[in-house]
């Protein structure tokens, strides 16, 4: 038996268009994305992608060593992303904005894959993906209008 909702728990709708427009602002130079072939390694992953374009190695956080995902668990792909900077909150209010234009990551197509992740609250359309464990990042992103893909930047992450 389903529990009453109390009258203070209200969920306001957001319309879609307004929220379109965020996402398209982190990928600066990226056409829109259809599902590519896996892409060739470039030389910074090399020894991290198997034949059939997955993370060879686990991957883990730079800052901690969680594990963020098992061997085999993403897919290479080359995307352009900009990701706020890694800093710690005293030292990015100091710095103002800016960030990093990514472009190799690990693709994930199920949230279910992560071994230890963390979401931000939604920035626009988008939620940043952090380590769990340590709260580092942000490691990598994640679009609300794509519920099926979740991008960690290999800069940001350590393979074991």
């Amino acid at each position: 038996m389903a529990s009453p909702r109390r009258s203070d728990d209200v969920t306001v709708p957001v319309p879609p268009l307004a929220m379109a427009a965020p996402c398209a602002e982190m990928e600066p130079a990226a056409p829109p994305a259809s599902a590519p072939a896996a892409p060739a390694a470039a030389p910074g992953s090399a020894g991290l992608v198997c034949a059939q374009g997955r993370n060879l190695r686990a991957v883990l956080c730079q800052r901690c060593g969680s594990r963020v995902l098992l061997p085999g668990a993403a897919t290479f792909a080359r995307r352009e992303l900009l990701l706020p900077a890694m800093r710690k909150k005293a030292a990015a209010a100091a710095a103002g904005g800016g960030g990093d234009v990514l472009r190799e990551h690990w693709l994930v197509r199920d949230m279910f894959s992560f071994e230890n992740v963390g979401f931000t609250r939604d920035v626009g359309n988008v939620k940043f993906l952090v380590c769990a464990d340590c709260e580092a990042g942000p490691i990598g992103w994640h679009c609300l209008d794509d519920k099926d893909s979740f991008y960690v930047a290999l800069e940001r992450v350590a393979h074991e």
